[in-house]
């Protein structure tokens, strides 16, 4: 049913076989056209003393994750890594460093803002991250020079209270640098962190998993309110990445799969989302509720139905009923992020 939060979904469902016309040679040409027009449409680069400096390019020019110039060196970054684009990798990676150079630049030039240094999605921390990403994938001795500057944030968010909005969340908290040290570690092969479980007794594990649990028995109908105690209204109800289903996947373990499995489901009948193509609000967000599911069960019905929400972003209908966007190679919010989803969906 379609609604003033999302289009209706008149695909049929999975009966058996896969989409054959969304083979690598019919969907890569439309990520190397994605990737084209959010170069053309970038604003102009600044970060730097010279010039109109960091300050001012500010203005016109976001530098972070979420919806700034790093999001796209990212996306430049993961795109490079695949076989697909292998043609076009040194291209990528060269066209990410001048823009993550650009972001590095406004980080350390720029006015120091305490409440976005050690942030991963809107601040330092996940700019030195990318930095250390590209540079590596260049093969330049010299990543260590964003890498040293990624750890030194560690103490800036190490106080328990090191922010009033909130020490421990993704944007701007611990949360956050935690996940771009995962990725760090994964990506170098390097020992960044140890992961909690490393560093917690066993009965401090089990109060992480009984937190867990008491986020499922906020479970409404498959879904999560955005306040905790909040009433869901049903045909007003929030299916976003940043509120509700799609953020709740979890583990494999079968009390909290089933969950999963009912998250996906209601993902499938309103995660066609008028808000954009992107991660945070939008229908890539939505697409990669499909890809987690696969890989959580295996189950070639997720991949199906991401490649479903992938072929929507491209019909009339969604690029007539959309909001229009305000930044189109926004990670979070534009087609940066629908281009990672893609390039995950091949």
């Amino acid at each position: 049913m379609d609604t003033k939060r999302c289009f209706a979904n008149r695909f049929d469902d999975y009966q058996g076989s896969l989409l054959a016309g969304q083979c690598e040679e019919a969907v890569a040409p439309l990520v190397t056209a994605t990737i084209e027009r959010i170069l053309q449409e970038l604003p102009p680069l600044g970060g730097g003393p010279e010039g109109r400096g960091a300050a001012a390019a500010a203005s016109s020019c976001q530098w972070g994750l979420y919806g700034g110039v790093a999001g796209v060196a990212y996306m430049l970054y993961h795109v490079s890594q695949s076989p697909l684009f292998a043609g076009a990798r040194e291209r990528y990676l060269r066209s990410a460093k001048r823009l993550i150079d650009a972001c590095a630049r406004a980080e350390e030039w720029g006015e120091p803002d305490a409440d976005t240094r050690a942030a991963f999605l809107l601040g330092g921390a996940g700019v030195y991250a990318v930095a250390t990403l590209v540079y590596h994938a260049l093969g330049r001795p010299d990543y260590v020079q964003p890498l040293g500057k990624f750890r030194a944030l560690c103490a800036v968010c190490a106080p328990v209270s090191f922010l009033e909005c909130g020490s421990d969340e993704l944007f701007v908290g611990r949360a956050g640098y935690l996940c771009a040290a995962l990725v760090l570690k994964q990506k170098l092969a390097q020992e960044m962190l140890l992961s909690y479980h490393e560093h917690l007794k066993p009965s401090d594990q089990e109060l992480v998993w009984q937190s867990v649990d008491f986020l499922m028995e906020q479970e409404q109908n498959c879904n999560w309110p955005p306040e905790l105690g909040e009433a869901i209204e049903r045909e007003n109800e929030l299916v976003h990445w940043c509120h509700g289903a799609p953020a709740y996947l979890v583990s494999k373990k079968p009390q909290y799969l089933d969950t999963c499995i009912r998250c996906g489901e209601l993902t499938w009948q309103k995660g066609l989302l008028k808000k954009g193509p992107g991660i945070c609000h939008g229908v890539a967000g939505s697409a990669y509720v499909f890809l987690l599911l696969y890989r959580l069960t295996g189950n070639s019905k997720y991949i199906y139905r991401a490649q479903r929400f992938a072929e929507f972003l491209f019909t009339e209908e969604f690029k007539a009923g959309s909001r229009v966007l305000e930044s189109i190679y926004s990670l979070y919010e534009g087609f940066s992020g629908t281009n990672m989803m893609t390039r995950w969906v091949l």
